[in-house]
């Protein structure tokens, strides 16, 4: 038996006990784990050291460092994130619908859980945690292979929450972490088929493909963000500043982000000089089409087919001007990863257009693109965004954690 065999025959024995769990025991294992991270805090930021040491040493960019660091209050954020499940209410066994068929037959559509979750990540050790937690809380068992830049992260908190769930009484093996960082590891965990019951990529586009491409397990795809925001004719000049600023410098490594800005020209004099303002005191490198040169100077870098295409996470961003809130759609289908999108505007007709033209998980109007986040959309700590439309769609929650089984009672009916 394998290596990655292993880990799924141990996760597979497990996933029952999660999945008989009470909601109570559910909630105590939760509450376990956030104590655990509190109380060895110290630990997890000794080993998140060792991989912020060799991401210098490896020249990681700086938003991908910012990425990879955990310090005080990240953990207390991410126990934050924790307790915060515990108040959501349970999906396991909760009916979606129920009725009788005229030969008496009793159908409930109830939620139960998918089984054993594999997820492939990046160097985001917070993921480690909410990954986790949410699968529990929904009733899984999780095999986690986080990227080898926080390999003695991510070590460190299966461990602590694996010491947690032992001491509620529940099997450690319901989080396991996939120490072995070699790409034949990843390539047999897409494989493991009898083991995992799906597979979610969360991570760059480069990962997420490889996943889709190669993996023979279900897999639910999420994360690539190519994300953008439309300045329309009648936005409010200050509202889409703000918007746009936040959008692209609040936390530029994630996939909410935004990797393009487009402005309709009859705005761009008076809009771009500001954005440019906001931007530069972030160093945002601005890749831009031939009239944002023209209006911002020699500063822009022309954009290429590439820019426009390119999920950039980092202080980077593609400019592009338009000649109308059409053109701004058509550029948006021909270049989204399908993620979120958003448009400022002051008109209901144009904003109305947009969110029925645009094919993105998240379509905004007069809002950032950073707030496609779960716990933002009240669903608590999420296990990605799904770009695609089976099963799930968007920030995926507890619900998006379950399947739906179909429970009939009879009275002896035959047919």
């Amino acid at each position: 038996m394998t290596y990655m065999e292993t880990l799924g025959q141990r996760a597979k024995a497990a996933a029952p006990a999660a999945a008989k769990a009470g909601t109570l025991l559910k909630n105590q294992a939760l509450s376990a784990i956030s104590e655990a991270l509190l109380k060895n805090s110290a630990y997890i930021i000794a080993e998140n050291a060792k991989d912020l040491e060799q991401a210098v040493q490896n020249q990681m960019s700086a938003a991908m460092q910012d990425r990879l660091r955990l310090d005080e209050s990240r953990i207390q954020a991410i126990a934050n994130a924790v307790c915060k499940l515990i108040a959501l209410e349970d999906p396991i066994g909760t009916e979606d619908k129920g009725w009788v068929r005229p030969n008496g037959l009793r159908i409930r559509q109830v939620r139960v859980p998918l089984g054993v979750i594999g997820i492939i990540f990046e160097s985001r050790p917070n993921v480690t945690v909410d990954a986790a937690a949410l699968c529990l809380k929904a009733g899984n068992a999780v095999i986690l292979r986080g990227g080898k830049e926080a390999i003695h992260s991510n070590t460190c908190l299966v461990s602590v929450m694996r010491e947690a769930l032992e001491s509620v009484g529940l099997p450690a093996d319901l989080v396991q972490l996939v120490e072995k960082t070699d790409r034949e590891t990843a390539a047999e965990m897409m494989k493991l088929n009898g083991y995992l019951d799906v597979l979610i990529p969360r991570g760059g586009a480069g990962l997420i493909q490889a996943v889709v491409k190669q993996a023979t397990v279900p897999v639910i795809e999420t994360g690539a963000g190519n994300c953008h925001v439309y300045v329309d004719a009648s936005a409010d000049l200050a509202k889409a500043v703000a918007i746009a600023n936040n959008a692209k410098t609040q936390r530029p490594s994630v996939c909410n982000a935004i990797e393009t800005l487009l402005v309709h020209r009859d705005i761009a004099p008076a809009f771009l000089p500001h954005i440019n303002t906001a931007f530069s005191a972030h160093h945002v490198e601005i890749h831009g089409c031939p009239e944002t040169q023209r209006i911002l100077g020699d500063g822009v870098i022309a954009a290429t087919e590439e820019d426009y295409a390119k999920e950039y996470l980092d202080y980077k961003i593609a400019v592009r001007v338009v000649d109308s809130v059409e053109e701004a759609v058509a550029h948006i289908l021909k270049y989204s990863t399908r993620h979120s999108e958003c448009i400022v505007t002051q008109s209901m007709e144009n904003a109305e257009y947009f969110q029925n033209s645009v094919d993105s998980a998240a379509v905004y109007v007069n809002a950032s693109t950073r707030f496609t986040d779960g716990e933002e959309f009240g669903f608590g700590a999420e296990i990605g965004i799904s770009t695609q439309k089976l099963h799930a769609r968007g920030p995926m929650g507890l619900s998006a954690l379950t399947t739906i089984q179909y429970r009939i009672i009879g009275s002896g009916q035959i047919r």
